[in-house]
This record gives C-alpha cells, sequence and structure tokens, in this order.
C-alpha cells in the first residue's frame, strides 16, 4: 500500500461510506410507488343460482370451475366474497363487468346481473 496516513485513509472510508448511503437513499425515493390496492365485491341475492356464479366468474376472471363454486359458497353463506384484489382502475373494470354480465337464465324472476361494488384493500 502506499504511505497514506490513517487519518486520510479513514477519512476516505467515510466519504465513500457517506456517498454510499446518499446513493442509495437516491434510488429508493426514485423507486415508483405501488398504487393503492383495491378488492372487487360480489354480494349476495336470492336471484342467481350457483351455476350463473360459477361460469360468470369463470368467462370474466378465468377461475377454475373449484374456485368458482368456493367463492359462491362464500357469496351464498357469508352474504359476500372478494372476487379479485387489484388496482383502482382494474377493479372498476372488473367491477362494471359484474354489472353488465347480464341475468341469470335459469331463473325466470331473475331482473339483471349480480352486484358488485369496490372498496380499498383494509391498511395491515
Amino acid at each position: 500500500m502506499s504511505g497514506l496516513s490513517q487519518a486520510t485513509i479513514l477519512e476516505t472510508l467515510e466519504e465513500t461510506c457517506r456517498r454510499r448511503q446518499l446513493e442509495q437513499e437516491e434510488q429508493q425515493r426514485q423507486k415508483p410507488k405501488r398504487q393503492p390496492r383495491y378488492q372487487v365485491i360480489l354480494w349476495d341475492d336470492d336471484e342467481h343460482t350457483y351455476a350463473y356464479v360459477i361460469v360468470m366468474l369463470m368467462d370474466l376472471f378465468g377461475y377454475p370451475p373449484e374456485k368458482g363454486y368456493q367463492i359462491a359458497r362464500q357469496v351464498d353463506t357469508q352474504g359476500r366474497a372478494v372476487v379479485c384484489v387489484t388496482t383502482k382502475e382494474h377493479a372498476e373494470f372488473k367491477r362494471d363487468q359484474i354489472l353488465a354480465y347480464g341475468k341469470d337464465a335459469l331463473i325466470e324472476e331473475c331482473t339483471g346481473s349480480m352486484w358488485a361494488t369496490i372498496e380499498p384493500v383494509p391498511e395491515e
């Protein structure tokens, strides 16, 4: 090593560490912030069959029949179910697809689509 004094080496080391810390802080500030998450909620009613819900979830979300059945059962037993969690814009789109899906052909008295809403995912 060259004949640098211990004080010079320590100053250089401290300056290097300080510079690296500032660079890391700058990188943290430049990272894109994650968009808030929203959940799409499907609400229970007496106008739609399990089959309707399962097929709708397969069509709109690509869920397999088993997952569609689990969600349909949760809606039936608990009054509501979260069908997906996503960005606000995508949640609005998925809610609107549910609202526009149409009536259940298996129930003559059915007046239209199921009801769905969106809400922010609660912070942990």
